[in-house]
């Protein structure tokens, strides 16, 4: 497999998923003119067919990318999506020691792009926004970070009910333990830290699940992918392998 080949997690007849990296666009975007690499057209070009995206994830986020091999197969699949029939799960780093488990029900802004939604409608109110989480391990270093003198971090696993724009790098910074790489929604200190004392420069956010009625037969499908590297080098550095999903 070329050294530049995207990591295919699930493949069939329908749909086909790859484990996207941190730093890879799921499609051209008016928002990165510079951008030259994408998901959807390097999956083209190594498959050598179409393939149609059903969802995407935010540029810095990892895992799960599912696309369909037909524009039919495409539009059923988002309507899955649009009636809320798809669930997907991440795991995240964050600041601080979260809740144990809770909802997030924050409503959220449409965020716009000066760009591409010049003639949107600003005055639009905040959209119903729901994820779950659940606290997986957590971690205190006899490290001063920030303003303490010890630094603390947990891994969490995050179910996203709705589809708004960076949900998830919100909602946990609206919840004040916002996921560790975030340049947008995160904090520098603890951005910084990670980068030079882990050599860890990625949004420790990773989508490792997606659970569907398969398109065609209905029959409930569920597709894995690894967080990548840096993230597990992370996790193992951490000691929280045991919080980790058996099938890894």
């Amino acid at each position: 497999m070329p050294d530049d080949a995207l990591e295919i997690v699930y493949a069939d007849d329908h749909l086909v998923a790859i484990n996207k990296p941190p730093g890879l666009l799921t499609h051209r975007s008016a928002v990165a003119r510079q951008e030259t690499r994408f998901a959807m057209q390097l999956l083209r070009d190594q498959l050598r067919q179409r393939v149609f995206p059903v969802h995407r994830l935010d540029k810095p986020t990892s895992g799960v990318l599912l696309f369909a091999l037909s524009s039919h197969g495409a539009r059923l699949v988002s309507e899955q999506f649009a009636r809320r029939e798809v669930q997907k799960e991440y795991l995240a780093v964050v600041r601080g020691i979260s809740p144990a488990e809770g909802v997030i029900t924050h409503p959220l802004k449409e965020k716009l792009d000066k760009m591409t939604d010049g003639k949107a409608f600003r005055d639009k109110p905040a959209q119903d926004a729901e994820t779950h989480y659940r606290r997986l391990a957590q971690l205190e270093l006899a490290v001063r970070v920030d303003r303490y003198p010890q630094t603390r971090y947990s891994l969490v696993h995050l179910e996203p009910k709705t589809g708004r724009k960076h949900q998830l790098r919100r909602h946990m910074k609206h919840l004040g333990h916002p996921i560790v790489g975030d340049s947008t929604h995160g904090k520098g200190v603890h951005n910084r830290f990670f980068a030079n004392h882990f050599d860890c420069r990625r949004l420790l956010l990773a989508c490792t699940a997606i659970t569907l009625p398969h398109p065609a037969t209905g029959s409930p499908l569920t597709i894995r992918a690894r967080p990548g590297e840096a993230f597990e080098r992370i996790l193992r550095e951490f000691g929280w392998d045991g919080a980790l999903p058996s099938f890894w």
